[in-house]
C-alpha cells in the first residue's frame, strides 16, 4: 500500500507537480512523531470550511472578549468564579458543534498528558508526586473540572518533582532501565463521538472561540495559570531528555520559555502548538518503546542508558 493511499481525504491524493497541495506534503510528511489518527484529524481540520472561514470571524470576536476579561478582571479579580457551568459550556459546545477530529484530538490529548508525566515520575527515581490521572473517554467526562486539573496537574508535578530531587540533593539522570509500561500504544479506547449536523468546527476554531470563557468565567489567577502552563511543554521535554540522556526530540518542541511569559492574546495559538508538542513527545517515546520491544537499537540521535 503506498504512502498515498493512507490519506483518507480524497483531495490529498490528487497530486499534480506543477501544483503541489501544501497539506499532502504535510500529510507525508514524517518528520514528527505523531500518531497516524491524530495527523489525519489535524489535517482535516486545518483543510475544512471551518478553519478558512468560521476561525477568522472567531477571532475578531475571542480577541475583542480577552479585552473585555481582562479590563473586568481587574476590577473584580476573583469574582465570580464559574468553574463549574464553564467545564458544562465547554462540554455542551463540544458535544453540539465540534467536529469528531477536533474532539478526537482533545480527549487524546489528556490521556497524552497523564502518560508524559507518569513517565517521568517512573524513570526518575524515589520521588513523592502526586497528580490526578486524567483520561476522558466521553465528552461528558470533560464536565467533571479535568480541563482546570489537568492545568493544576503539571504545575503541582513540576513543583513536587523538584521539592523531591532537591532533598535528596540530585538531579534527573538516566536510569538504569528505562520504564516505557505507561505509554499507550495506539489509539486510546474513546467512546463513539457526536456526528450530527452541526459538528463541523474544527480544533482550532474550537479552541480560539473557547479561550476568552476561560478569561470571563475564571478568577484572574486561574486564567493565567492556564494560559503560563501551556509554555511548560520545554520544560517538559528537558525532564524527558535527561531520563533519556539524549535531546533528540527538543528539535520538535516548539512551545516554551516559561520564565518569559507570553501575551494572553496568543493563548489560543500556543493551546494548539502545546497540543502538538505534546503528541509529538508521546509519539516520540511510543517509537522508542516498539523499538526496544522489536530488539532494535535506540533510534538515531536517542541513544541512552538502559534504553
Amino acid at each position: 500500500m503506498t504512502a498515498l493511499a493512507l490519506i483518507p481525504d480524497p483531495h490529498l491524493r490528487a497530486y499534480d507537480p506543477r501544483h503541489p497541495d501544501p497539506w499532502l506534503a504535510l500529510a507525508l510528511d514524517q518528520s514528527l512523531p505523531l500518531a497516524t489518527c491524530a495527523k489525519e484529524a489535524l489535517v482535516r481540520g486545518q483543510r475544512s470550511v471551518s478553519h478558512r472561514w468560521l476561525r477568522p470571524v472567531v477571532c475578531v470576536g475571542a480577541t475583542a472578549l480577552l479585552a473585555l476579561a481582562a479590563v473586568a478582571r481587574t476590577i473584580l479579580p476573583r469574582r465570580p468564579n464559574l468553574n463549574g457551568p464553564l467545564h458544562r459550556l465547554i462540554g455542551w459546545g463540544l458535544k453540539t458543534f465540534a467536529s469528531p477530529d477536533a474532539n478526537t484530538l482533545i480527549l487524546r490529548h489528556f490521556h497524552i498528558g497523564t502518560e508524559l508525566l507518569a513517565f517521568i515520575k517512573a524513570n526518575a527515581g524515589p520521588v513523592s508526586v502526586e497528580t490526578v490521572p486524567l483520561r476522558p473517554t466521553t465528552l461528558k467526562a470533560l464536565e467533571d473540572n479535568v480541563f482546570l486539573q489537568h492545568d493544576l496537574n503539571v504545575f503541582n508535578f513540576i513543583i513536587q518533582l523538584n521539592l523531591s530531587l532537591r532533598a535528596q540533593g540530585r538531579e534527573l539522570e538516566p536510569p538504569a532501565q528505562l520504564d516505557f509500561s505507561m505509554i499507550s500504544d495506539e489509539p486510546f479506547a474513546l467512546k463513539p463521538l457526536p456526528q450530527g449536523p452541526l459538528n463541523v468546527v474544527d480544533v482550532q476554531t474550537a479552541i480560539e472561540a473557547y479561550t476568552p470563557l476561560y478569561a470571563l468565567m475564571l478568577p484572574r489567577e486561574d486564567f493565567a495559570r492556564a494560559a503560563h502552563s501551556l509554555q511548560l511543554d520545554e520544560t517538559i521535554a528537558i525532564y524527558v531528555a535527561r531520563i533519556l540522556g539524549s535531546d533528540y526530540h527538543m528539535a520538535f518542541l516548539k512551545n516554551g520559555t516559561p520564565l518569559l511569559p507570553a501575551s494572553r492574546f496568543s493563548a489560543a495559538r500556543r493551546l494548539m502548538l502545546h497540543g502538538l508538542d505534546c503528541e509529538a513527545l508521546h509519539g516520540w517515546l511510543r517509537q522508542l518503546k516498539a523499538r526496544r520491544r522489536a530488539g532494535l537499537p535506540p533510534a538515531p540521535g536517542a541513544s541512552s542508558p538502559g534504553s
